[in-house]
């Protein structure tokens, strides 16, 4: 208990946040570059998912290559791949520079597949009859997928880019093993210091990071469900008390449950 009331007490400490410290501190510094990798990582590889997976969700071609494409990129070790990046981008590219590359490559390449799922999910979960709807007012395919599918989808969506900032979030941390910095560099230097209160406090950090952003997403996915849309169908079963001497009859009715 005390080793982590240690590490609170080091966050807590305001001269860990004061400007002129040198690496790993100040602690803002490093967590503005924790976001600014999560952010531009994921930013990129929503350009590159989103469009696909609508596609996909629209016109369900590509499916199966698209689950399988996403199997193997998570099967790829990040950190295996940020190393071969540095290395071969280090070839061609200023050293300031390598490092910076080279983990964002990584970092998308990390954050594609659940974008990639949660688009064409959510836009493949669209109801049928919706769309055949719109079909039917003369709507293009553009308009059905911006004005129909995509606003039906966005709490599957928005899953997809949560789950994929979470990922780049807690791997972010694996770039100080190229001199990146984030808060991966407080955790790395207090392992080289043999320091308790860095590595537990920089990870209490992370931990912190990823719930609040998760709480973000979240509340994001409440405020853009729609009302009449993600409902399953829920069979409730009742027996009906009937006399004496005659057979009980099981009444089977079906409710509509908005999750």
């Amino acid at each position: 208990m005390q080793f982590f009331l240690n590490a609170v007490a080091w966050l807590l400490d305001p001269a860990n946040y004061r400007a002129g410290l040198q690496s790993p501190l100040p602690i803002q510094d490093r967590l503005g570059e924790h976001l600014l990798y999560t952010f531009v990582s994921v930013a990129i590889a929503a350009l590159i998912a989103l469009p696909l997976g609508f596609y996909i969700g629209h016109t369900g071609r590509g499916r199966q290559f698209v689950i399988g494409f996403s199997g193997s990129m998570r099967a790829l070790p990040t950190l295996g791949l940020l190393g071969t990046l540095f290395v071969v981008i280090g070839m061609t590219v200023p050293f300031t520079q390598t490092a910076f590359i080279a983990s964002i490559i990584a970092f998308v390449v990390l954050a594609i597949p659940s974008i990639l799922a949660g688009a064409y999910a959510g836009v493949e979960s669209v109801d049928p009859q919706t769309v055949d709807a719109a079909r039917a007012v003369g709507m293009t395919e553009l308009q059905i997928l911006l004005k129909v599918e995509v606003p039906l989808s966005l709490p599957l969506i928005i899953g997809g880019i949560r789950a994929s900032v979470l990922q780049v979030i807690a791997t972010v941390v694996i770039a100080s093993y190229i001199s990146l910095g984030g808060l991966g560099a407080i955790i790395s230097t207090g392992i080289s210091l043999n320091d308790n209160n860095l590595i537990l406090g920089g990870a209490l950090l992370v931990t912190a990071l990823a719930l609040a952003i998760d709480g973000l997403f979240a509340l994001a996915q409440r405020l853009t469900r729609r009302a009449g849309t993600g409902q399953t169908r829920r069979r409730r079963t009742r027996v009906r008390a009937l006399p004496p001497g005659r057979r009980a009859v099981t009444v089977a009715s079906v409710d509509e449950r908005d999750h």
